[in-house]
């Protein structure tokens, strides 16, 4: 197996690596009398419909027998309060500097005892879908919370008998204990009051304390599975990867990218029907740095609800449903309100069954990457020749700021936003991932691309133009040429979207947004006493190509 479940007696020890204060903290909640197994979704399902607040509308489960699941399950709708989305400031991680870890270590220990008098259920998933990499999970909710307990494993997936059977033949990770994640939505503390997320994630626990939304656990959990990862010779990957099935060989890719950037768009997109495609996953898998295979980590998909409608032909693929509305159709019968009409950020869990061209390892290589970006100074698409910026222009990730944000006094609304690898969600230095991903460039020759999915000056990237973009690079038609002064950036010139280098406003544009990318690697070096920091040949990359604009 994976992970470690037991040990013998003479390995449970303060010498044993796996154990630390907090796994120890965290784990020994399980094992109290007020907890009680669940041991499947049909279970934790009955736990749902009966939860107070749950409403089970009249839209049927499809196939739900192939999800472990009863003849004729609803689909479940569970609303939250004021917050809709994950809160990112709540986070704490053990390694990062500025942690007090006696003071955290006190507050587990108390929100655990707080618990003693709540009636607590047990879950069990693994993370990773093949005998490569798979991991065990456990999740502790209180009662009351049972819609989460059910969310958690329709997103992840349960040690059914043939899954069990996977996960006996799967590859040991040594020194890896099961991922354990305790939470108590109802915990509060002066300290937090928006909440805390702890995470030790070289000892594989966490603890989700004073947060109802759904995202916080699947994110939380998925964090630690990421972390056992890179820990194990992979690069974690919040992104989306899918395989071209073409008649001389296979091409495979993934896309990374923020919220909106496009990311689902594009690793679901059929192209008509022109290409035989097969879906990894579109938000979490890991690429092997040996062979360059990939596995996803989860069966599911938490999709926003802002594009579909009630009658929506993907709805037929819904599981659960959270923060959206509720209404009745013209035969009476309970249906969703979706199209974020009550709040924003609706959700809901789609089945494995939404993709039925749907693989769980790619044991073909990666042959391309594509950073997805909102920065008006790219074009379309730029091919990146070189290993270390490659890996640069990830760890810069960049999109714009919305209208919907409300922004400090003095902060520049055109300013770009970065979030490294569009993994907001990391656990570890991220010079890890910069090396991981420059090892894939320089030693597994993968390409890559930044694809603009945002606005090139005022003129909007379509999804027509992008799709046609990926279908070049797929079938190998694209004409890439040298981008003007820059010795390792290549551009496939769009019409309507080639950049004027007499221009001199677009030159000034163009290298204030390169700027801003040597300012945010500085800005690495010494916050959070420069945990975050990368090497300086990242700094150097980006150096140069601000110097060949005046060259």
């Amino acid at each position: 197996m994976a992970t470690i479940s037991s040990l013998e007696r003479n390995g449970i020890s303060k010498g044993n690596p796996i154990f630390s204060e907090f796994r120890s903290i965290v784990e020994t909640a399980f094992y109290r009398n007020n907890v009680v197994n669940v041991n499947s979704r049909r279970e934790a399902y009955k736990l749902a419909i009966d939860s107070p607040g749950t409403i089970i509308t009249d839209m049927e489960v499809f196939q739900p027998e192939k999800l472990g699941l009863e003849p004729g399950s609803k689909v479940l709708l569970f609303n939250d309060g004021a917050v809709v989305g994950r809160y990112a400031p709540a986070r704490r991680i053990v390694g990062e500097p500025g942690l007090d870890l006696k003071d955290y270590a006190a507050k587990l220990r108390e929100a655990v005892y707080n618990t003693r008098y709540k009636k607590m259920y047990h879950a069990q998933a693994i993370i990773g879908l093949d005998e490569d990499f798979s991991v065990k999970a456990h999740l502790l909710v209180p009662e009351g919370y049972e819609n989460t307990l059910y969310n958690w494993l329709l997103n992840f997936q349960p040690l059914t008998d043939s899954w069990s059977e996977l996960y006996k033949r799967s590859k040991q990770l040594k020194g890896e204990g099961d991922i354990f994640v305790f939470a108590d939505p109802d915990w509060s503390h002066p300290d937090h009051p928006f909440g805390l997320t702890f995470f030790d994630p070289e000892h594989n626990v966490a603890a989700i304390l004073g947060m109802r939304y759904f995202g916080e656990f699947k994110k939380g959990t998925l964090t630690l599975a990421w972390s056992c990862a890179s820990r194990n010779g992979y690069v974690s990957c919040h992104g989306g990867q899918k395989r071209y099935n073409l008649k001389d060989k296979s091409f495979v890719i993934g896309v990374f990218g923020l919220s909106g950037s496009g990311k689902s768009t594009l690793t679901h997109a059929k192209h008509g029907g022109k290409y035989d495609v097969t879906i990894l996953h579109d938000d979490a898998f890991i690429i092997s740095l040996k062979d360059g295979s990939s596995v996803a980590l989860e069966p599911s998909y938490f999709d926003k609800m802002a594009d579909y409608p009630l009658n929506s032909p993907d709805n037929k693929y819904l599981l659960s449903v959270q923060n959206v509305g509720a209404t009745l159709d013209n035969e009476g019968k309970v249906v969703i309100v979706a199209e974020d009409i009550r709040n924003g950020n609706g959700r809901a869990i789609k089945s494995s069954l939404w993709s039925p061209n749907r693989e769980n390892k790619f044991s073909e290589p990666v042959n391309a990457i594509i950073w997805l970006m909102k920065d008006p100074s790219i074009p379309p698409v730029l091919k990146i020749n070189d290993p270390a910026l490659a890996s640069t222009l990830g760890a810069t990730l960049a999109t714009k700021r919305t209208s919907a944000e409300r922004l400090a006094p003095g902060v520049d609304p055109d300013a770009l936003v970065f979030e490294p690898y569009a993994n907001p969600f990391r656990t570890y230095p991220l010079s890890i991932d910069y090396q991981g991903f420059k090892d894939l460039f320089e030693n597994r020759n993968v390409d890559c691309y930044i694809f603009n999915t945002g606005h090139f000056l005022k003129k909007k990237v379509t999804k027509d133009v992008t799709l046609g973009i990926l279908e070049a690079i797929v079938t190998k038609t694209a004409k890439f040429k040298k981008w003007g002064k820059f010795e390792e950036v290549e551009i496939m010139e769009i019409e309507g979207y080639v950049p004027d280098f007499t221009d001199s406003d677009y030159i000034e544009l163009l290298k204030k947004q390169i700027h801003s990318r040597l300012d945010y690697i500085r800005f690495l070096d010494t916050e959070k006493d420069g945990y975050n920091k990368l090497p300086q040949e990242a700094y150097d990359s980006i150096q140069h190509l601000y110097a060949e604009i005046d060259r």
